[in-house]
């Protein structure tokens, strides 16, 4: 737990070990403050964080971060160019600390920390998958080590800071998801992080229209395996089937760990075979060993999911008596989740986000479905000139899997047109511009033998479809 002399030391270069106030975590929410953890204020574009420092100080925070000065209101002590900490004999919370930035302030203090403690730290990353992973992995690995792992969506500039500020000395190793929008924000968060480990699941179009391309984006995800320390301390466990990630093993000096379906991978997997909400099973080989796996993991996908787990618990000297129980607590995707309507019909939500990558495996997952399959795919945003391509991906899938393809917005005309050169009848394809007439179409519509795949950008707002037609609990 950091204290609040390591604070001052981090944002200073100066030393005052006898301010022992220990710090319990970092939050950015008021509402989340706890007593003894430290609120950063930042300014939003929309909120003020400085707007709440006395609700996090009643919540019993004991230090706010702030770059506005608030002297008027709370016991301050200026922290901008000082160049002595010798007045400072005592501070009593609670009290905001003014700095010229507090989000920079943030990193600076986490970096501080995680150079004072010791966890092996797995660092991930890729276009598709990364969530999932982190999950798994950390449930693989908890199964020897204290392992913590960073919440929800904690992957940015902002959550990474926050999370590593949790990291306790007693932990053993840290998973942290490391998101990617432009190049050098890996390279960035490495440096805060400082990984051993680096997964890198995919290179995939997401987020194209602000990074560019997919070369770009590869760039960029190769950050985290060339920040990595040289062999034989650090290793890059990289996607053998992805020939962008292949290609990441000439930019790093770590260990390289290969996962695939490929027999030239160091761990590699056949015989797969989905079993819809049930799982997958497959058949695992690892150098002369091999052995048949059930997980509890959704599509024909999630063998790379399960085989990433597998190469960090490998990587990390854990025996397959300890991978094997790992990999089987792991839970469905976290963002797939089956519920029913009042007429019985199945809805596979995957409302989350969408990508050309993550609409196809989802697509699969709707194959290896028994029932009348009906695909109810909305745009996918950000994707920058790999629109048309991606967009017409999703159709050629749809064609082939769907028994009713039900198309929402003006993005989603180009999956229509390629379903239907795919030669999938028109009769079989709807389109709406919007969510509301979409709902008004499949309430009446659903029968119990109907499974029905519901997915599209989070800025489509999809799940609204989910909400309209699930049972409510």
């Amino acid at each position: 737990m950091i204290t609040l002399a390591m604070i001052l030391e981090a944002l200073t270069g100066l030393k005052v070990d006898y301010l022992s106030m220990l710090i319990s975590e970092a939050c950015i929410d008021s509402r989340q403050a706890i007593p003894g953890s430290m609120f950063v204020a930042l300014a939003g574009e929309n909120v003020d964080g400085h707007q709440y420092v006395g609700h996090a100080f009643q919540n019993g925070a004991h230090i706010a971060l702030v770059e506005q000065d608030l002297s008027d209101k709370f016991s301050t002590i200026d922290l901008r160019g000082v160049h002595s900490l010798q007045d400072i004999q005592q501070i009593s919370s609670p009290v905001c600390l003014l700095v010229e930035n507090s989000l920079k302030a943030l990193q600076i203090i986490a970096k501080f920390w995680r150079c004072q403690i010791n966890p092996r730290v797995i660092g991930i990353t890729g276009s598709v998958g990364k969530s999932t992973t982190k999950e798994l992995v950390a449930a693989v690995l908890s199964q020897r080590y204290s392992t913590i792992k960073n919440k929800g969506n904690y992957n940015n500039e902002i959550g990474l800071p926050l999370t590593i500020l949790q990291i306790g000395r007693g932990h053993q190793r840290a998973v942290l998801e490391m998101g990617f929008y432009v190049p050098g924000e890996i390279t960035f968060l490495c440096d805060i992080a400082q990984p051993h480990v680096g997964v890198v699941t995919n290179v995939g179009t997401v987020h194209a229209e602000r990074a560019g391309s997919q070369e770009t984006i590869a760039r960029g995800k190769a950050e985290l395996v060339q920040a990595l320390p040289p062999a034989p301390d650090g290793t890059a466990i990289l996607n053998f089937d992805d020939p962008f990630v292949r290609l990441m093993a000439e930019k790093t000096s770590a260990q390289v760990f290969f996962y695939g379906l490929n027999p030239v991978a160091h761990l590699w997997a056949d015989e797969i075979y989905g079993m819809g909400l049930e799982g997958i099973r497959f058949r695992l080989h690892y150098q002369k060993e091999n052995m048949y796996l059930k997980v509890p993991l959704i599509g024909r996908h999630s063998v790379h999911t399960a085989l990433r787990a597998a190469a960090v618990g490998l990587v990390e000297g854990l025996s397959w008596d300890e991978i094997v129980p790992g990999l089987q607590r792991g839970q469905s995707q976290l963002r797939m989740v089956a519920v029913h309507t009042q007429s019985g019909a199945l809805i596979l939500d995957d409302t989350y986000n969408a990508s050309p990558e993550s609409m196809i495996a989802a697509l699969n997952l709707l194959a290896e479905m028994e029932g009348h399959k009906i695909a109810v795919l909305g745009e996918m945003l950000e994707l920058g000139k790999y629109e048309e391509r991606g967009h017409a991906m999703v159709g050629i899938r749809a064609a082939s899997v769907c028994d009713e393809l039900v198309a929402v917005g003006n993005r989603s005309k180009m999956i229509i047109e390629a379903a239907i050169n795919a030669r999938m009848l028109k009769n079989r394809i709807v389109w709406f511009e919007t969510v509301e007439e979409t709902i008004d179409y499949l309430s009446p519509k659903l029968q119990n033998n109907d499974v029905v795949l519901i997915k599209g950008s989070h800025g489509m707002r999809m799940d609204r479809i989910v909400s309209a037609l699930e049972v409510p609990e």
